[in-house]
């Protein structure tokens, strides 16, 4: 999966696949995660929070089940 680099003092990048509804998070440490059945509402808002950490620490991570990949 493609991702894009964002500004985030926790998050470097964030990954998208609407057809699966897969969310794929590389955060700062090295590790990446996919977060299975985000809506596509949930990754837009996601992209465009003025703190993208904040936002998926508030809204992700604890309503989405995740798979660390890496």
């Amino acid at each position: 999966m493609e991702r894009k680099s964002v500004n985030s003092s926790t998050i470097r990048s964030v990954g998208y696949e609407p057809g699966s509804q897969t969310l794929e998070i590389e955060f700062t440490s090295g590790s990446i995660y996919q977060y299975s059945r985000v809506s596509p509402e949930i990754h837009r808002k996601l992209i465009a929070a003025p703190t993208i950490g904040s936002f998926f620490k508030n809204n992700i991570e604890e309503e989405f089940t995740a798979k660390r990949i890496r």
